[in-house]
């Protein structure tokens, strides 16, 4: 086995792991390690991408729905018109130059790394009032499949706050039901693809294993490593991985621009973070405190 398996394969367990302990949004790295640490064509790496995402979604899938966490009838109804616009996303990106789709690509990870960042509020156990036809439920399972199916992302950050805001779901149901739709997404999206490029069948059961046995670790890791501090984590390293991608696909000039923009707005947030109490950047809560110590101490004086 040459060494740029080896590595490829290790790094996959990795991608696992963080699947595993965000339950989301570490497929979106599988991308960028076949491409430029595998060596891969970009088609053909957007394509293997789609078979471990949704495979490792459809292993994920199962212990969720053990816990009721799987809404069936709602995924299945979002998760058939993803698999239209997989498919047809799939087909159509068989004929996209490689660039375009890598470009495409970072661009995607940088909303990923955005909504990550962010983050979104639990509204697990409350009920959701923004219910919607559903011809409107099936329009933005066909968009968000068809950009699934272009260009090899999971998707699971599109379709998460879809359910929770077109079907009304829990957050934690949203969760569990995403895998569903995910899996249905990424292996149509793969049938479109397997119509213009052919896949290293080894290498991708090998990636596709690691990617499993690193979510089963995950599983285990998220009573002991806070997911919001790693989710935020995860979520700037997603943004790194990103510019790295544009830098590396689009002309020279691009380059520095965008890696200088990035350097200088990472230096801006960490002084903000460190050294300004009413960061934007911290939480609700990390602001409060300082005032409420103050008014703690004024209290007991």
């Amino acid at each position: 086995m040459e060494i740029t398996v080896i590595v490829v394969v290790a790094l996959a367990v990795l991608v696992g792991l963080s699947l595993g302990l965000l339950g989301g949004g570490g497929s979106i790295l599988v991308v960028p390690l076949l491409t430029y640490i595998g060596g891969l064509d970009p088609k053909e790496a957007i394509a293997t991408s789609l078979f471990v995402v949704g495979a490792t979604s459809l292993v994920s899938l199962f212990g969720h729905a053990r816990k009721g966490n799987v809404q069936w009838r709602t995924g299945l109804i979002f998760g058939a018109a993803g698999m239209v616009g997989a498919f047809g996303g799939g087909l159509a990106g068989g004929y996209i130059p490689g660039t375009v789709l890598m470009v495409a690509f970072a661009i995607m990870m940088i909303a990923t790394a955005g909504a990550m960042i962010k983050g979104r509020k639990d509204r697990d156990g409350q009920s959701n009032d923004h219910h919607h036809p559903l011809w409107r439920i099936l329009l933005d399972g066909l968009v968000v499949g068809a950009a699934t199916g272009l260009v090899g992302a999971g998707g699971g950050f599109l379709v998460v706050p879809a359910l929770v805001l077109l079907a009304g779901l829990p957050m934690t149901a949203a969760v569990g039901t995403s895998l569903l739709v995910i899996a249905m997404k990424s292996f149509a999206g793969l049938g479109g693809y397997l119509t213009s490029v052919s896949l290293d069948w080894p290498l991708v059961a090998a990636v596709t294993a690691a990617a499993i046995a690193g979510s089963f670790v995950g599983v285990r890791l998220t009573s002991v490593v806070p997911e919001k501090a790693l989710r935020k984590g995860f979520g700037y390293f997603v943004l790194l991985m990103g510019a790295f991608v544009l830098s590396q696909e689009l002309p020279f000039p691009a380059a520095p621009i965008i890696l200088g923009t990035v350097a200088l707005l990472a230096f801006v947030a960490a002084v903000c973070f460190v050294a300004v109490d009413r960061c934007p950047l911290r939480s609700s809560e990390s602001r409060a405190e300082p005032s409420v110590l103050a008014h703690q101490g004024s209290g007991t004086r």
